[in-house]
């Protein structure tokens, strides 16, 4: 049996190997099994086989060399990247630098400003100016300042005024004895001199309204609270300025300004007493909303200041400052509505400009009248429209109604009843249209004038005389809705 085992020739059958392998077959077998000594006992040679086959072993190499090539193809496609990216930054910073060196001078100014307000502490932010501090001079002072500095030359005006009343009729008939009625306004002054002189509006004075004339009783409140007697110097209708006098002195007056320097849009503060005193030293601000602006006033043009500082009844005759608290206007006005249909308006308020006041304020003081303005010497005037042309066969033109006993008018010819058509050659239909051309002349020019009387024209010459006295009292409203009214 051991030598059946041991015998390469019964173990070599021929179902398995062919007789005629040649060299490569056994070279193929020796390359399959190998045999290893394990032990020699007896002669007896003991061996173990181990079977290795190609499909087992290459693999295995094959996965090795997938691994090496992944790695080396990681580390290739990082590189990449890394250049990559290293090569977008350095474009990136050179795109940086020419942006910044070809920008703007405006650009550059913003990332200074930019740059200026991040190096700032923090809580120290820069502020925007106020409204205030825009429209104010360059020599301004602090409002609260300015307020302390007028108002010793501020007061109250009370007037009392008394008058007859037009004939009413009643359930009894016409009233046959009429009786004086009175009634008592409130205004603001400014003090001038130190010596007691005051400026005020005319109509806080003198009313044109009822017909009552001057006030037949003016007391002044101060800003310490005392009241005084005040006496009328002067009023001027026409510039709507009147000149009071107290018997006082070391008062300290406003400080008078230019307003010819005034600017529109510049800041200014109003100072005056609101429906009277108890509002006494009210003080509002605004800016100059136009300048010389053409406003009819009573039947008057003016020339006026326009502000949206709150100008109140009460206000007029008060200070309208500047911000160095210069008085550079006298208030006067404001823009109302008269009919609930109307438009709503505010803040049109007007003032006189203080550098015309002057003159007319030293003519009151001086002469009590405005020296060189030139007068007809009509009293009182009234339209005819063309309805009453027709209803009564007269022209158009100014009625004349009273005339001032050897005045111009007097002495040319012209009698009650007579009614003018024309003025050097132009014709006139209102009593606002005689008294602008009338302007247009000074004292002591001679015109001609065309009436008609009788249903005849009459043409004659007039000598222009020197205006001294209120005349006209006249008082006509507008047909106008909206009205200037005087404060």
């Amino acid at each position: 049996m051991k030598d059946n085992y041991n015998n390469d020739d019964n173990y070599r059958s021929d179902g398995i190997f062919s007789d005629n392998s040649d060299d490569k077959s056994d070279e193929l077998y020796n390359d399959q099994y190998s045999y290893e000594d394990t032990a020699e006992n007896n002669g007896y040679d003991s061996r173990s086989y181990t079977f290795a086959s190609e499909n087992s072993y290459r693999p295995k190499k094959k996965s090795r060399v997938s691994f090496a090539l992944k790695c080396a193809a990681a580390v290739i496609v990082a590189v990449v990247l890394c250049a990559g990216i290293v090569k977008v930054y350095k474009f990136l910073n050179a795109s940086k630098k020419e942006l910044v060196e070809f920008a703007s001078d405006s650009v550059k100014n913003v990332s200074r400003d930019v740059k200026a307000a991040d190096d700032k502490p923090a809580g120290e932010e820069e502020k925007l100016p106020s409204l205030i501090d825009i429209a104010a001079r360059t020599d301004a002072k602090p409002i609260p300042d300015i307020v302390d500095s007028i108002m010793p030359s501020v007061v109250g005006v009370a007037s009392t005024f008394v008058y007859t009343p037009r004939q009413t009729f009643n359930i009894w008939g016409w009233s046959s004895e009429p009786q004086t009625e009175s009634f008592r306004s409130t205004g603001t002054g400014i003090i001038i001199t130190d010596d007691g002189y005051i400026v005020t509006n005319s109509h806080v004075v003198y009313d044109e309204e009822y017909n009552a004339g001057e006030a037949s009783n003016v007391t002044v409140l101060f800003s310490d609270e005392t009241e005084h007697e005040a006496s009328i110097i002067a009023v001027d209708p026409e510039t709507d300025i009147a000149v009071l006098k107290v018997d006082e002195t070391k008062l300290k007056p406003a400080v008078l300004g230019d307003s010819d320097d005034l600017r529109v849009g510049e800041l200014v503060i109003a100072v005056g007493n609101p429906l009277g005193f108890d509002l006494f030293g009210t003080v509002t601000s605004g800016i100059v909303s136009a300048l010389n602006r053409k406003i009819d006033i009573n039947e008057k043009k003016m020339n006026l200041i326009q502000t949206d500082a709150a100008i109140n009844n009460g206000n007029s005759g008060g200070p309208l400052l500047n911000s160095s608290g210069q008085v550079v206007g006298i208030n006067s006005a404001k823009m109302s509505s008269s009919y609930s249909t109307s438009a709503s308006v505010e803040g049109l308020c007007f003032a006189i400009p203080i550098k015309e006041a002057k003159v007319i304020i030293d003519d009151l003081i001086n002469y009590q009248y405005v020296t060189g303005r030139p007068d007809i010497g009509i009293i009182s005037t009234r339209d005819i429209t063309e309805a009453e042309s027709r209803y009564w066969s007269i022209p158009v033109g100014v009625f004349v109604m009273s005339l001032q006993a050897d005045g111009a008018a007097d002495r040319a010819g012209i009698m009650p009843g007579d009614v003018i058509i024309d003025i050097e050659g132009k014709a006139v239909s209102t009593g606002q249209e005689l008294h602008d051309i009338k302007n247009q002349y000074k004292a002591g020019d001679t015109i001609s004038i065309t009436v008609t009387r009788g249903g005849q024209d009459i043409r004659m010459k007039l000598v222009l005389q020197e205006k001294k006295s209120v005349l006209d009292s006249r008082k006509n409203p507008f047909d106008s809705s909206m009205r200037v009214n005087a404060n």
